[in-house]
């Protein structure tokens, strides 16, 4: 039976089509006109019409034995997937990854020599520094931007690290060129950073690089703690493989999220 709206806004016709649009169930990929009329409850003229018109969309196909729909109607839930971002594919994991370590969680992008986090889960603990959407700190002395600095070619790197930060803080560790290019090669062969007390006194990360489908780095996840309460040791030894699991499940799940089909048809 059509349904009936709760309210001044429900557009009827709308659901009318929408409800058209379901009747084609798994079993009857092509159906009558009237097997539409008696599936969707409404009169054969308003389902003929609604047909039509889903037909000059190109949602609807007619043929011999009736009507079936097209591959068009798979942009309806595409829709759906593409719309969310990395940050909504990742906050569950993120979720599990907190409850696991009892951490806070972070997800950062670069954005010149700086990061900026764009995802954050984290746990009440009192830290030297405040964290929240937006929040911004110089790259190579956080673990979330080495993981994404030690991905960028030679010249790229210097052209980032050239760009003055507008984090507004000061890192206590001022590598000179040498000790940077270590440190990153470092990372980039183990596949993770740690950063102990190199931003300031009491912090301290493990990250690892989030990557999309073609394996391009497109953000750093972390577990952050307070160092008086979590040694190197315990980091590395409880935390690191839970991340490294998360990071693999976000970029697996963000890979998928990208390969969903692009489906463009012309309508007739």
């Amino acid at each position: 039976m059509p349904r009936e709206g709760t309210g001044p806004d429900f557009i009827e016709a709308l659901a009318r089509g929408l409800g058209v649009i379901a009747a084609f169930e798994p079993g009857r990929p092509t159906m009558s006109l009237t097997e539409v009329a008696t599936a969707t409850g409404l009169a054969r003229p308003t389902a003929r019409r609604i047909l039509l018109t889903l037909e000059e969309l190109g949602y609807v196909r007619s043929g011999e034995r009736g009507y079936a729909l097209t591959p068009r109607v798979l942009e309806l839930g595409v829709a759906y997937v593409r719309s969310m971002g990395l940050w909504d594919v990742a906050r569950p994991h993120m979720e599990r990854l907190v409850a696991r370590t009892n951490e806070s969680c972070s997800i950062a992008q670069l954005d010149g020599s700086d990061i900026v986090y764009v995802a954050r889960v984290a746990v009440p603990k009192i830290v030297s520094l405040a964290v929240q959407i937006g929040t911004r700190f110089p790259a190579l002395q956080t673990s979330l931007g080495k993981v994404q600095l030690a991905a960028l070619p030679a010249d790229e790197l210097d052209r980032v690290l050239a760009e003055p930060s507008r984090s507004g803080l000061m890192p206590r560790w001022q590598p000179d060129r040498a000790e940077r290019d270590a440190e990153l090669r470092e990372v980039r062969a183990r596949g993770w950073a740690l950063t102990d007390e190199q931003l300031t006194r009491g912090i301290r990360s493990v990250a690892a690089p989030l990557r999309d489908g073609s394996g391009r780095v497109i953000a750093g996840i972390n577990v952050n703690c307070h160092a008086a309460e979590t040694s190197v040791e315990r980091l590395l030894e409880h935390h690191l493989p839970l991340l490294l699991q998360t990071a693999g499940d976000i970029s697996a799940d963000f890979a998928r999220l990208e390969a969903a089909p692009h489906v463009t048809v012309t309508a007739s």
